[in-house]
């Protein structure tokens, strides 16, 4: 954004125009009028006008359904209240949560029914990644990250370790480049095997009758085991400047010519080998963004409409020179028929709208904040309609289709409203019935405990479902907080009802056709830095039914693709259609501790101060910077990403052990300033951080952390959005 449009949009700020039941924050109006709407067919008065119809319509439903959510919770505290110090029974736990409408009958066997979704989506399993919307340089990272260099995911991370003359330094080491090459070319060997010896040996590759041909240094010629893996190549056939190879859906290229250091001295003169890394990114306006008003909300929704145009660009310095970037283009390459083949060359993106719960102030109905979710399907929806129509410069999707992430509902009836509010934004902005795709985060109790019900509410319109570990964990304490206090974090990681809720999801979704349909997805691995702990670990999510998972960063979802070389997710998936199903009684256990154990001092010191320092970490970066996902460093200085999902499980973590009186009060506050110098301490060398510690009386993102805390258990539903946007907005007006 240019200096001129800055000062217009603060000029414009808290200042509202009138169209017809609403009032529209002035700079919200102008970026729909000038920038969203034109070519779209749609009018803007039209717009709104459906806006608030909408509202007026559902947004009675909205408010019912979160008043349940306060009902349900109501009758589970009473219900534990009414049994203190008893041995939990689980089948008259189970039939009290029937009997209040919290658990609901199954429907019967049933298969979605979604139509136009992208091979993206229903045929190629892979990496997804999940970046704030907020953030222009991360996005521009993601959407181009479908692409990712093997040879500098390897070298630049501790997959290949620094021993043995490895080390990484300030200049080119040729040795880790040697074994750079050596790794890749086991990659090669792996998936894309000659008819006969290996690529190590490869001197040089060409197109011979159509086909991948490699020439040996003595002389002798080969082609791959597998002819049609070949896909196509670039530049002439005696001479390729690259040539495409597949996989389990999954593309190869790999790159011929000069190359710059590893692949300087290669004798087969591969410089480079590229693979499909990011086939999927959600653009997050969620969990992972601090958007807490007009200004914040401009930002997101104007990098969408970027996206959405193929028109966003951001420029920045490195090293004295001047250097824009932008959404890369699709390759071409020549087929095996002299047929043009053309590959997408950004990731294919989704976007997660926020929860039904929060509101929002940049539109007002009747003088009152509107529901924020309603606000953001219409104008990303409006924004995706130039995808639709062709009006951009690259393609989003090839099917005509916008996808939609739905946060935070909890049951069917919650995804039935959304499945209403989605119908109800096609007709009004002119798009086909199903045009817009859900996709549904199985984050809450409710919705894991009734997921097929769920799925059956949004049958003919979902694309996605996907495991919340650190949300779900969140929930599952908050909504048992009387029934005892709960085991350490670290220890609910291998709890019987985590374990059932992950296969249950995979299980659920096959069951209800998602197998070559949508995706069934895992979640984040939270160590940037930890890639090979990552490659050791994470294949466990194609194992358990996954056909894609979260990855922080680009260079992970360049090594994370590997895995989907490694393992058949299809044919995993066809297994696991086979076996027991998991009961809702697994599910509906709870973590709590033993009766009889008792825990050290030195045990719940510890717990306390892991999670007051990764509570302030965040905090201290959301509340005071305004940066809503980052690399925080744990309480041994490990590097974590963090988001609200991260700050929900620690905040009701440490609200539940205070109610059970494991920890005090005072205990609370002397942790907090302890872990708050520690933060200020790793945060030393950031010019923009301003320490806690200075004055924790006045430190409004301390004042949070406390906040977050001493008043998590009456927080709906144990969510952190309430505080964070209050104390944010009160950062921002210093």
């Amino acid at each position: 954004m240019s200096d001129e449009e800055t000062m217009d949009m603060k000029a414009r700020k808290n200042k509202y125009i009138k169209i017809g039941k609403l009032d529209v924050a002035e700079p919200l109006y102008y970026l729909v009028k000038e920038e969203i709407a034109p070519d779209t067919d749609v009018e803007v008065e039209h717009f709104w006008n459906s806006l608030a119809d909408i509202i007026n319509d559902l947004e009675p439903r909205n408010s019912a359904l979160l008043e349940k959510r306060d009902e349900l919770q109501s009758k589970i505290d009473d219900w534990h209240k009414q049994h203190p110090g008893k041995q939990h029974d689980p089948a008259a736990y189970k039939k009290f949560l029937q009997d209040i409408d919290y658990l609901v009958d199954e429907p019967v066997d049933f298969k979605i029914t979604t139509e136009n979704v992208d091979d993206e989506i229903a045929h190629i399993p892979g990496p997804q990644l999940v970046v704030p919307l907020d953030n222009s340089r991360y996005v521009l990272n993601a959407v181009n990250a479908r692409w990712g260099s093997l040879y500098d995911a390897f070298y630049s991370t501790d997959t290949i370790s620094e021993a043995n003359g490895c080390r990484k330094i300030k200049k080119y080491n040729p040795i880790r480049g040697e074994r750079v090459i050596e790794r890749t070319r086991n990659f090669l060997d792996r998936h894309f095997a000659l008819e006969r010896d290996t690529h190590k040996h490869v001197t040089k590759y060409f197109i011979k009758d159509n086909e991948l041909a490699a020439h040996f240094g003595d002389g002798t010629e080969t082609t791959l085991l597998k002819p049609q893996q070949f896909i196509g190549y670039t530049g002439s056939p005696d001479k390729p400047d690259s040539f495409l190879l597949c996989h389990h859906n999954l593309h190869v290229e790999i790159r011929l010519g000069e190359g710059y250091f590893i692949g300087r001295r290669d004798h087969a003169n591969i410089y480079d080998v590229h693979i499909e890394a990011a086939i999927t990114t959600i653009m997050d306006c969620e969990d992972s963004v601090a958007s807490v008003d007009t200004e914040d909300k401009i930002t997101v929704y104007r990098n969408w409409l970027g996206l959405m145009k193929g028109t966003l660009a951001r420029t920045f310095e490195r090293d004295g020179e001047t250097i824009e970037r932008v959404m890369e283009a699709d390759k071409t390459y020549i087929g095996p028929d002299k047929q043009t083949i053309t590959m997408h060359g950004r990731s294919l993106l989704l976007v997660r709208n926020v929860g039904m719960h929060l509101e929002t102030d940049a539109v007002l109905l009747d003088g009152k904040p509107i529901p924020e979710t309603m606000l953001d399907l219409m104008v990303t929806a409006l924004s995706a309609k130039h995808d639709i129509l062709g009006n951009g410069i690259h393609r989003n999707s090839r099917t005509g289709s916008i996808y939609i992430v739905k946060p935070k509902m909890h049951g069917p009836e919650e995804v039935a409203l959304a499945n209403e509010l989605f119908r109800r934004a096609e007709t009004a902005l002119g798009l086909e019935p199903n045009t817009l795709k859900m996709g549904i985060m199985d984050e809450e109790r409710r919705t894991s405990v009734n997921l097929k019900a769920c799925i059956h509410e949004a049958r003919e319109r979902l694309v996605f479902i996907n495991t919340g570990f650190l949300d779900r964990t969140g929930d599952d304490i908050h909504t048992n907080m009387e029934a005892g206090p709960v085991i350490p974090k670290n220890e609910i990681k291998h709890a019987t009802w985590l374990d059932a809720y992950e296969k249950s999801n995979v299980q659920v979704g096959l069951e209800c056709g998602m197998k070559d349909q949508a995706q069934i997805g895992k979640g984040m691995w939270a160590m940037p830095d930890e890639m090979n702990a990552m490659m050791k670990t994470k294949i466990q999510h194609l194992k358990a039914g996954a056909n894609t998972s979260w990855v922080p960063s680009p260079i992970a979802a360049t090594l994370h693709s590997i895995h989907y070389h490694r393992l058949n997710v299809k044919s995993r998936q066809q297994a696991l259609m086979e076996t027991v199903k998991i009961s809702v009684d697994e599910i509906l256990t709870i973590p709590l501790l033993d009766k009889d154990r008792k825990l050290s001092k030195n045990e719940i010191r510890h717990e306390l101060e892991n999670n007051a320092q990764g509570i302030l970490g965040y905090v201290s970066r959301w509340v005071g910077q305004g940066v809503g996902c980052s690399k925080v460093p744990d309480i041994n200085d490990v590097a974590l990403m963090e988001d609200c999902a991260t700050l929900r499980i620690s905040s009701q973590h440490i609200a539940n052990w205070l109610h059970h009186g494991i920890i005090s009060e005072d205990e609370i506050h002397d942790a907090m300033k302890r872990m708050a110098r520690i933060v200020d301490r790793q945060n030393r060398d950031d010019n923009n951080y301003i320490p806690m510690s200075r004055d924790f009386s006045t430190s409004i993102p301390y004042l949070a952390a406390i906040d977050l805390v001493l008043k998590g258990r009456e927080q709906p539903n144990g969510y952190t959005e309430f505080i964070l946007y209050k104390r944010r907005q009160e950062q921002k007006n210093q």
